[in-house]
């Protein structure tokens, strides 16, 4: 990517649910001092009271997670372009998702660094089923043993084209 002509640094975290995306960035947002932009809190504030029961609920998510995004990236572009770094946790599960958000922070002269949260299917099932219980400072909704099982399946992690040609760091 090319270089980034602002001062802040924008900084993005991928994983699959249960991956420790929401415990890395806050620690790293408190090394950086930056702020930290993640998507489930946004929807969790902005849509959690109109969720729907029955009908199609994933269709209705990725509509509003799509615009939520937008909004992100709009508010993180005002910040780091006075200087201060950002911590993007934007759910991005899907390889053309990534790259095409790769691609906009690119036209908008922003250059990424990326961090790939690599953690086994099992130890995430475990970790949620704990955080579901605990409810302790990651914790932002419960996520139901099937929708965790759905969101692994469609998890597609980096290949090694994507991992090198975004210099993704892997943990």
């Amino acid at each position: 990517m090319k270089e980034n002509t602002q001062s802040g640094d924008v900084h993005l975290v991928l994983g699959p649910v249960g991956a420790g995306k929401t415990t890395w960035a806050k620690a790293k947002a408190d090394e950086l001092g930056a702020v930290l932009f993640d998507l489930d809190d946004w929807m969790v504030r902005l849509f959690r009271p109109d969720r729907p029961d029955a009908g199609d609920r994933i269709a209705w998510y990725v509509e509003r997670a799509q615009r939520c995004v937008e909004q992100i990236w709009e508010v993180a572009l005002d910040v780091t372009a006075r200087g201060t770094p950002v911590i993007l946790e934007l759910g991005l599960v899907r390889r053309a998702e990534r790259d095409a958000f790769y691609r906009r922070a690119e036209a908008d002269g922003r250059s990424l660094s990326i961090t790939w949260l690599d953690v086994p299917r099992e130890e995430r099932r475990a970790r949620v089923l704990e955080r579901n219980e605990r409810q302790g400072e990651t914790f932002s909704m419960i996520v139901p043993p099937e929708v965790f099982e759905l969101a692994s399946d469609l998890w597609e992690p980096p290949d090694d084209d994507e991992v090198a040609r975004m210099g993704i760091e892997t943990r």
